[in-house]
């Protein structure tokens, strides 16, 4: 498949914003001096939501795995975070 040739229907333009989203809080939680857990976790958690989304669309089993995970994950974090728990 070429780019000009890729299919920039919804779904995928979601699941694009999501991975930003979750690269965005990786490179955050690398170049932060102090890293604000509610942000990073929120960020984190957007980004596994709207992958999930465009994963209803466009199926992949391991990768909604991976993302239902990662959701999970980052809302055990903003549970913590916003309770004032460190890491």
């Amino acid at each position: 498949m070429t780019f000009d040739a890729f299919d920039w229907d919804w779904a995928n333009v979601v699941g694009l914003i999501g991975s930003a989203l979750m690269v965005v809080a990786y490179a955050y939680s690398n170049m932060a001096r102090t890293l604000n857990f509610v942000i990073f976790n929120l960020m984190n958690l957007a980004g596994a939501l709207l992958l999930i989304w465009s994963l209803t669309v466009h199926f992949n089993l391991a990768s909604m795995a991976l993302e239902v995970v990662w959701a999970a994950i980052a809302l055990l974090g903003l549970g913590n975070a916003l309770k004032g728990k460190k890491p």
